[in-house]
């Protein structure tokens, strides 16, 4: 199968919408199927991506990720096609592509016999994928990664948050309107978008975990190049330190921990828009000597290290429509404590390998004493979660999503000799596995 992936966002630029694009790209070229990413250009690309609509230059089709420090060299059979792109005025972590950068890229992509178009992200890549889809002539897929009611508020500030919650609904349910299929990382998330009206065929396949790459991590490595004791209480968050996130109720949580183990320190890997606002809190609260922020880690040692090096890994999210970072934690075998919204509650069904608290700093802290306090539930956790995350392989997920797009593919030529459209024939695919799988779920 050749597939056409398109997104506003990919590495360097470090968040669960990459990862889930890499590990699947990454599974699905392992089974022998193409993969093609169109992403942005950022600064920091190789010299190998660079060069806004033209082919990638690496004779084998394969690209590595534009950044040392973040995986590199995909096999071949994914390839990844850089395009110019512009900052989004309101995050300038993030780039949106050019659209007119995208236009010329189609004659050599017509030649290619793609079956499906994956869109990624609802930005550009929205309506430059459908486009993509339409002059291509396939169906076309969209995966739903963001929460994006509780996202948008905190970054368009000038209205009120009301009015942008209610906008962020009525923009979703429009764009998952306009795709054949959805793929959305959780139940919780797919309920949510049933509240909004939307009705197109949808399955929840979360992201999966690279076993091979999250089971070796060395905590004593990271401990001594930080110059963290071996005996030190160690809490670990990783994730983009954006205020969404609910970082800053982990701090104020710390503060109790602190009254019961004076030297426990949190280690904080991430990068974002609230970085700065976290290192005044952590000064605010007295917690200096008790917080280590270490920015971003390379994921093919560095933060496999930083994750094995915690006691436990703290999580308290609330927007999460899966939360990768906690399935990561525990594939190291690192206990995990974690409130449960949203996808995070999918993910600690059962507790197994956690102890899941309340948003409330008192019951948090209390669970983190408990566990930092005591080795031997360490242990027990510890091999619960190894165990646990076994079910998460990415394999497994990569086959559940290629027998999705399989399903939207047959579907699709079924349609298209009734279609006397392009929307004629988007409708007659989602009418046809609406049906299908409502028949499956009875």
């Amino acid at each position: 199968m050749r597939i056409l992936t398109i997104s506003d966002v990919y590495f360097p630029r470090v968040n669960g919408v990459s990862t889930s694009i890499q590990t699947f790209a990454t599974e699905f070229a392992k089974k022998g199927h193409e993969v093609t990413l169109i992403a942005p250009e950022y600064a920091s690309a190789t010299r190998g991506e660079r060069g806004g609509s033209s082919w990638p230059a690496a004779s084998s089709g394969s690209a590595a990720i534009p950044s040392a420090g973040y995986p590199r060299g995909e096999l071949p059979g994914f390839e990844v096609i850089r395009v110019a792109s512009r900052y989004l005025p309101v995050d300038p972590e993030d780039r949106i592509l050019r659209m007119r950068q995208i236009h010329p890229l189609v004659p050599r992509l017509a030649d290619r016999g793609y079956d499906l178009v994956h869109i990624q992200t609802p930005f550009v890549a929205h309506y430059a994928g459908l486009n993509l889809a339409r002059r291509l002539g396939v169906p076309v897929v969209e995966s739903y990664h963001t929460f994006f009611e509780q996202y948008v508020d905190k970054y368009v500030t000038f209205l009120p948050a009301s009015w942008m919650r209610l906008a962020a609904r009525h923009f979703s349910a429009a764009q998952c309107r306009d795709v054949d299929a959805l793929v959305v990382p959780s139940h919780a998330m797919l309920s949510v978008l049933e509240t909004y009206g939307v009705r197109t065929p949808a399955r929840v396949i979360p992201t999966g975990i690279d076993l091979e790459q999250f089971g070796h991590g060395n905590g004593g490595r990271f401990r001594r190049c930080h110059e963290i004791s071996a005996d030190r209480a160690v809490l670990v968050h990783v994730g983009r330190l954006a205020f969404e996130k609910n970082v800053d109720f982990l701090l104020r949580m710390l503060v109790r921990v602190k009254r019961e183990i004076p030297d426990v320190l949190l280690v904080i890997a991430g990068e974002g828009p609230a970085r700065r606002n976290l290192e005044s809190l952590s000064v605010t609260l007295g917690l200096r000597e008790n917080i280590l922020f270490v920015g971003y880690l390379s994921r093919d040692r560095e933060l496999d290290d930083c994750y094995s090096a915690g006691d436990g890994f703290v999580f308290a999210s609330r927007t999460e429509t899966q939360g990768l970072v906690i399935l990561e934690a525990m594939a190291l075998g690192v206990p995990v404590i974690s409130t449960a919204v949203m996808g995070t509650k999918e993910v600690l069904d059962g507790g197994q390998g956690s102890l899941i608290a309340e948003e409330d700093e008192v019951d948090f802290a209390s669970k983190a004493v408990r566990l930092l306090s005591d080795p031997s539930l360490r242990d027990r956790l510890s091999a619960q979660a190894r165990a646990y995350a076994q079910s998460w392989s990415a394999p497994t997920l990569a086959d559940r999503m290629l027998d999705l797009y399989q399903a939207v593919r047959l579907e699709a030529k079924k349609v298209r000799p009734d279609a006397h459209s392009d929307q004629g024939l988007a409708r007659g695919v989602r009418r046809v596995l609406a049906r299908a799988w409502s028949r499956q779920e009875k």
